[in-house]
């Protein structure tokens, strides 16, 4: 199986993350309201390495001030802060962060309160050490711009800072150029600077220039200082034109053999990011590597000149392996892509757009490309490019066999943001599809723990909005492996919508009426049956929306169809379960039915069918009386003689919850068919799969049951005799019960 198994780390600090209330005490103020997080056990202190495991765990949720409460300095210690979302915090969180000496801090998105805040929220060591800060898509205020910049002043060891996307301003650059004596990295991109000349004052010790979507005034002014940065390793000029806030400026008189000129003058470049820029002369670009040995990277994202021989073709005399491409002519410019440009929207979407069709017939699993496709997910969770673009490269990367290979956690990761999508785009038809074709998995549905309940909401959602045959195909097949793999709390509530119960009814009088039992029936009718088990609210929104009328006649439709009998009388049997119900089925046409499919040669429909008798003849004779004209004596006598026919059946014929509705019927002494049906139902799932039905009878106190039903002196031999086996079943999973 592809990629290995998480730490047992990893899952401890997973499972703490996603359990935070079970795992930590809270204390309150006298209004309840959650004041902080502490640690259950006083002695707890976990080490920094485990303290940002932790904090980096939480990250996949949004951060809170009451999350924040959790890294008390006592108990744990922080240098590295990555918060990905800070559009929850106040400085009354961030303060958490005065007692931990930092050495970088990542706060992206910080929208309540300003940069300012955010470094009053700082310790003292931390002003003095802290290498590098990134604000990115935070603010800094409508107001007192240049206070805040002063504070980012105080920052004297700063040797990386990162206000893309932000307010910044040329204000600001000016006094972060002349007050922070170790500044190597700026990334502008997308500020408001246009004048970047204040840069002059750190041309000695800059080493890394971000100028993305950057709006200058005059770009040959900007040329002649770049040229200046003679220590500059890093420069990104890259630009994209469709983007909605930022665009550079058009300087028709300059063109791209001064550009070169300029880089020309910088000696120690090893890496260029030219993605969007137009115009590119591929001759210029050239010579500028040759002479630039050490050039590894270059960016040539949404650039014809990616698509050059030296940049995607091996043979090719200038071609270099060891040079990093971002582009869209190979797969590996593609993916470097992806991986460089996770925060740029745009070229996000274009890259998965490039992806998708690279990416159609796969023969072996990519959790590569997965984790770059999920990521660009999480980053852009309301972006309809994005999640189009995305939702059809995971089905291409887990179609068929794929699935197969991939570890479960990886599975898990991929339904996760595939049920976002469809929750966040409900109304859009080919997301929808998208997800709907990864879902549809017996590997995803089955072996991969998600939230069931959440999934199959969104599913039923999606088959009322739609009316794809398609789409309604793998919904309906969807909802009913998860009906039967959900809690009965769960499955209550689903199937208690009478929205989603009238639609299914839909479904199944729509194929009656065609006289088709295909795929789509199935499923259907498979899903109606796991709605309604051990449900008698989802019974009774059945019974009220006519099903009962319509499932017989579906039976008198396709009589002698099995595959049909098979799950409508399951349904059945979940109404027969119901006491209150049970005077519904007590219909003449219903039992009639019932005596001729008690005869039926397939043993799973005499199965079901017997255990319809069984349930409503438990109820004693007087109760047929008055409603209904088919003889008491005559059916139980019929039930007993279909139950002793029966061989017992190769495989596992049917899945129980539990073994609640049987036991009223092992007390049914009136009639020892009863006893006997309910004795052959328990025995056979206990002779098929002991660990888990021997378990379930312990927990649920049936040993006690059974033990003093086999006591009793009236007992049936041919019930004592299952009953007694059922029993030894039990003791040889559990010798000491």
């Amino acid at each position: 199986m592809n990629d290995s198994p998480n730490t047992l780390q990893n899952i401890c600090v997973d499972f703490i993350s996603q359990n935070v209330n079970s795992v930590f005490a809270t204390i309150e103020d006298v209004n309840g309201n959650t004041l902080k997080h502490v640690f259950r056990d006083t002695s707890v202190y976990m080490p920094a390495s485990v303290s940002e495991l932790l904090f980096n765990a939480l990250n996949e949720i949004t951060l809170t001030d009451q999350l924040l409460t959790l890294f008390d300095p006592s108990v744990t210690r922080l240098r590295d802060v990555y918060i990905k979302d800070a559009s929850q915090l106040s400085s009354k969180g961030l303060r958490i962060l005065r007692s931990h000496k930092i050495s970088e801090l990542v706060v992206i998105k910080l929208s309540n309160v300003t940069v300012n805040d955010l470094i009053g929220c700082l310790g003292e060591w931390t002003l003095q050490n802290l290498r590098m800060l990134n604000v990115s898509q935070s603010t800094f205020g409508n107001s007192e711009k240049v206070r805040v910049v002063i504070a980012l002043s105080k920052l004297k060891n700063l040797k990386c800072l990162d206000v893309s996307f932000t307010e910044f301003n040329g204000q600001g650059l000016k006094i972060i150029a002349a007050d922070l004596p170790c500044l190597e990295s700026l990334n502008i991109s997308g500020t408001v600077v246009s004048d970047i000349s204040p840069l002059k004052y750190c041309k000695d010790r800059l080493k890394s220039l971000s100028m993305y979507n950057l709006k200058v005034s005059s770009l040959r002014d900007s040329l002649h200082v770049i040229s200046e940065l003679r220590n500059l390793q890093h420069l990104d000029i890259s630009e994209n034109n469709d983007e909605p806030h930022f665009t550079t400026e058009t300087n028709g008189d300059i063109k791209f053999s001064d550009l070169i000129e300029a880089l020309d003058c910088l000696p120690f470049l090893v890496s260029l990011d030219l993605s969007g820029r137009q115009n590119v002369d591929v001759k210029l670009l050239k010579k500028f590597m040759n002479s630039h040995k050490q050039l590894q990277f270059l960016g040539l994202m949404e650039n014809p000149a990616c698509q050059d021989d030296a940049f995607c073709r091996p043979t090719d005399p200038m071609f270099n392996p060891k040079l990093v491409v971002t582009g869209f002519a190979t797969e590996s410019q593609v993916l470097e892509s992806l991986r460089r440009y996770i925060q740029r929207r745009l070229y996000v979407v274009k890259s998965l757009c490039y992806l998708y069709a690279d990416i159609q017939n796969l023969s072996d699993v990519r959790v590569d490309i997965i984790e770059l496709v999920l990521e660009g997910m999480k980053t852009f969770p309301t972006a309809l490019g994005i999640q189009m673009a995305a939702t059809a490269c995971l089905y291409n990367l887990t179609k068929g066999s794929l699935s197969n290979k991939i570890h479960p956690n990886w599975l898990r990761k991929i339904v996760e943001c595939t049920l976002v999508s469809m929750e966040n785009f409900p109304n859009q038809l080919q997301l929808q599809k998208n997800a709907l074709l990864t879902l549809c998995s017996d590997r995803m549905l089955q072996d991969v723990s998600f939230n069931r309940y959440h999934c199959a909401e969104l599913v039923m959602n999606s088959l009322m909005i739609f009316d794809d045959p398609a789409m309604n195909r793998m919904s309906v097949a969807i909802c009913s492996i998860l009906a039967a793999r959900i809690s009965t709390v769960e499955t209550s509530n689903l199937g208690a919508k009478t929205d989603y119960m009238n639609r299914l009814l839909d479904i199944v009088k729509t194929k009656k009426e065609q006289g088709d039992v295909d795929i789509m029936m199935k499923f259907t009718l498979s899903a109606l049956w796991n709605l309604t088990d051990e449900s008698p609210k989802t019974c009774g929104v059945f019974l009220h929306l006519g099903g009962l009328q319509l499932f017989l006649s579906v039976l008198n439709k396709f009589a002698g169809e099995s595959a049909v009998e098979t799950k409508v009388l399951g349904l059945m049997n979940n109404i027969a379960e119901v006491s209150h119900l049970r005077e519904y089925l007590m219909k003449d046409n219903f039992i009639s039915a019932l005596r001729s499919l008690l005869r039926s040669r397939h043993i799973d429909v005499s199965y079901f069918a017997a255990g319809i008798v069984a349930h409503l003849t438990s109820e004693g004779e007087s109760f047929w009386y008055f409603r209904n004209q088919n003889n008491w004596n005559e059916m139980v006598t019929e039930l007993g003689a279909a139950v002793m026919s029966w061989d017992v059946p190769a495989t596992e014929m049917v899945a129980y919850r539990s073994f609640n509705p049987f036991y009223p019927l092992f007390r049914c002494f009136k009639a020892y068919q009863v006893q006997l049906w309910a004795a052959w139902a328990v025995h056979h799932v206990c002779l098929k799969n002991p660990k888990r039905y021997c378990k379930m009878i312990v927990e649920e106190g049936g040993v006690e049951i059974l033990r003093s039903l086999v006591k009793a002196p009236e007992l049936h031999p041919a019930v004592a005799r299952l009953c007694n086996e059922i029993l030894q079943f039990v003791k040889e999973e559990f010798p000491n019960v």
